[in-house]
């Protein structure tokens, strides 16, 4: 009787601690499911992108159609600029054409053009076509001059930003790319560096976007050697560097 009465009691605490672990395990997968997106965001957090740039590329050149033009989203269109681009540089560049004779070549080729098509009737006994009318509309070119005006703008301010002294970093990166910027135009004329710029601007963006995950960890490296390597600069030469009278003492 002994044993009988015994033995309804242990199915009742298996059961019991069956719910207990069943709960601490239930518990411990949600917590740990909850530790997986923290992690997980963690990890994005972590990722260096060039720059520092938190969009895509795309977004980065505007979201418009020029984006979709240095990116080739059309590429009959990206390839017609690129070599429309190409056909000028060659015309001036290697040719060496000149702008005012092209000019007047091709107002002298529409004239006469022109002048063909309105008096083709004497030759096929039919009215003369009529030439189209041509007007340039104003808002394209205001919406030009106001977005180049901001820029300006916003570029005196930045300039005026770093002459003032109060990022030395910023100066001395300003001053070695002008410098560059510099030998590399005693180097080339400017047709030929506009068109260098624009053959980047065409395939530098593009390149990159096909391949930032190969390219950012390789310039997160050289981002951290150049950080160590200014670091050094810093110690041995900026900091030795007078940074001005001192405010007078109040009296």
């Amino acid at each position: 009787m002994a044993e009988h009465s015994e033995n309804p009691a242990e199915p009742i605490m298996e059961k019991i601690s069956e719910k207990i672990h069943g709960h601490d395990s239930s518990s411990s997968s949600s917590d740990s499911d909850n530790d997986e997106p923290a992690s997980q965001s963690s990890v994005k957090a972590k990722i260096f992108r060039l720059f520092g740039r938190e969009r895509p590329v795309h977004q980065v050149f505007g979201g418009g159609k020029p984006a979709d033009v240095f990116l080739w989203r059309n590429k009959k269109i990206s390839a017609g600029v690129l070599g429309g681009a190409t056909a000028i540089w060659v015309l001036f560049e290697l040719i060496e054409y000149h702008l005012l004779p092209l000019v007047c070549h091709i107002l002298i080729l529409a004239l006469a053009t022109l002048f063909l098509w309105s008096n083709a009737h004497t030759f096929i006994h039919k009215s003369p076509p009529r030439i189209p009318e041509v007007h340039l509309p104003e808002e394209p070119f205001l919406q030009v001059a106001s977005a180049l005006t901001i820029e300006f703008n916003q570029a005196f301010a930045v300039l005026r930003s770093i002459a003032s002294g109060r990022d030395l970093k910023m100066f001395l990166i300003v001053i070695a790319a002008l410098w560059v910027l510099s030998v590399v135009g005693s180097w080339c004329n400017f047709l030929t560096l506009f068109y260098i710029v624009f053959v980047l601007l065409h395939t530098v963006p593009v390149l990159y976007e096909k391949y930032e995950d190969k390219i950012d960890p390789l310039a997160e490296k050289a981002t951290i050697e150049i950080k160590k390597q200014y670091a050094v600069f810093d110690a041995k030469v900026l900091s030795k560097i007078p940074k001005g009278p001192l405010k007078a003492k109040k009296v």
